[in-house]
């Protein structure tokens, strides 16, 4: 029987996969993309959709600048859920308002847009956050926030109605990949089998479905993260991502540019937070509910099952006493938590080329939301040396 043969096979519905495929795509490739799901229910739909090149450092930083013009672009053209609501980190003591004045000092020599916000400006922004905790924020108002249960699938109605070279298979789970001279293959647990010149494999930690072996040398991590959500509460206003201080002293910008990162004191309310990865975030969703979140727990990803699947009621109940030394917010108004999942790597990402045909580039981690769209562009460029 003779199969179709597309130029690209992007293994993965996320959003790693989906900028991946969207950027073959824009480069005239057709392409076919398998997602294992019904629809992505893994790490792309399990966040705050929070797009915030701010807190990155390097090349990561450059890949979320780019993001933020891709995900306008394309919200141009087609509703994505995307919102300019902007970024605020809101410092809470004197040590956090020197760092921030440190980042702010870091993006004046970029140019990257900001402002310092004294108290009063964030109280008459966000008057639900009690006059007890801001010092000052720095401010970054190009940041866009999504819906991330929504973004996702929006996205890849864009690609199918966008691009007549795109194909889209749900429920499609790779479990065999295989080059020859001539092209590669790739079997599905459907008994369906595809070919393309070329396959980019980008679904995080199941990508030991295909190269287990790989997989156990690859050095990826799994971070179980534990979020709230609130029910929807239309009188509580809070417009943003708002991020407080204690991801001021966990973001890789505040680390890798300010001076005075590593001469922190750790004060003593915080000491039990961080031991469970612990920083607050806050982002009010189209429905008017507030997401929370989040903590932090890690595994090798060869003992992924260590970090088990049950909620945590203790990191559930000290992230929300430290919402609630943020804004007033009570146990009763929370109407739902959960556990995501993701998979990362101490150098940012996999990086490993199977042969000249099969390209893994998995375990974004954390930076998905923010990076993949910048990232995805590169990467589909180096791999076509365009």
């Amino acid at each position: 029987m003779q199969h179709k043969k597309y130029d690209l096979i992007v293994v993965g519905g996320g959003i790693l996969g989906t900028f991946h495929a969207y950027h073959a795509l824009t480069n005239g490739l057709e392409v076919l993309h398998l997602e294992k799901d019904n629809f992505p229910v893994g790490s792309t739909v399990r966040n705050f959709g929070q797009v915030v090149p701010s807190g990155m450092e390097g090349d990561w930083f450059s890949y979320g600048v780019r993001g933020l013009e891709i995900y306008q672009s394309i919200q141009q053209e087609f509703d994505i859920s995307v919102r300019q609501n902007g970024s605020f980190y809101i410092a809470s003591d004197d040590e956090e308002t020197q760092i921030i004045h440190e980042l702010a000092a870091h993006y004046d020599s970029l140019g990257y847009d900001h402002a310092l916000w004294s108290k009063t400006q964030i109280r008459e922004r966000f008057p639900l956050i009690r006059d007890t905790y801001p010092t000052e924020a720095i401010v970054f108002p190009q940041e866009l926030s999504v819906e991330p249960e929504n973004m996702i699938r929006r996205l890849h109605t864009y690609l199918k109605q966008r691009f007549s070279t795109y194909h889209l298979e749900y429920n499609c789970t790779a479990l065999h990949c295989e080059s020859t001279s001539s092209h590669v293959t790739v079997s599905c647990t459907n008994q369906q089998r595809f070919e393309a010149e070329k396959v980019i494999i980008c679904n995080g930690y199941e990508f030991k479905l295909l190269f287990r072996e790989l997989f156990e040398d690859s050095g990826l991590e799994i971070s179980k993260l534990q979020m709230l959500r609130s029910k929807p509460l239309p009188d509580m206003k809070l417009p943003g991502n708002i991020l407080t201080g204690l991801t001021i002293r966990r973001y890789e910008s505040f680390e890798a540019y300010c001076p005075s990162f590593r001469s922190m004191t750790i004060p003593a309310h915080y000491e039990e937070l961080k031991k469970w990865g612990i920083h607050i975030l806050f982002k009010q969703a189209v429905d008017g509910s507030i997401i929370i979140g989040d903590s932090h727990e890690y595994a090798l990803g060869t003992q992924f099952e260590e970090l088990g699947f049950s909620i945590n009621d203790h990191i559930n109940k000290l992230m929300l006493e430290e919402a609630n030394r943020i804004i007033p917010i009570q146990h009763d108004q929370i109407a739902t938590s959960w556990a995501g999942f993701y998979a990362q790597h101490k150098n940012h990402i996999v990086e490993h080329d199977v042969d000249d045909r099969i390209h893994i580039r998995t375990g974004i981690g954390g930076k998905g939301m923010t990076a993949s769209a910048g990232y995805a562009e590169q990467s589909i460029n180096k791999i076509y040396n365009n």
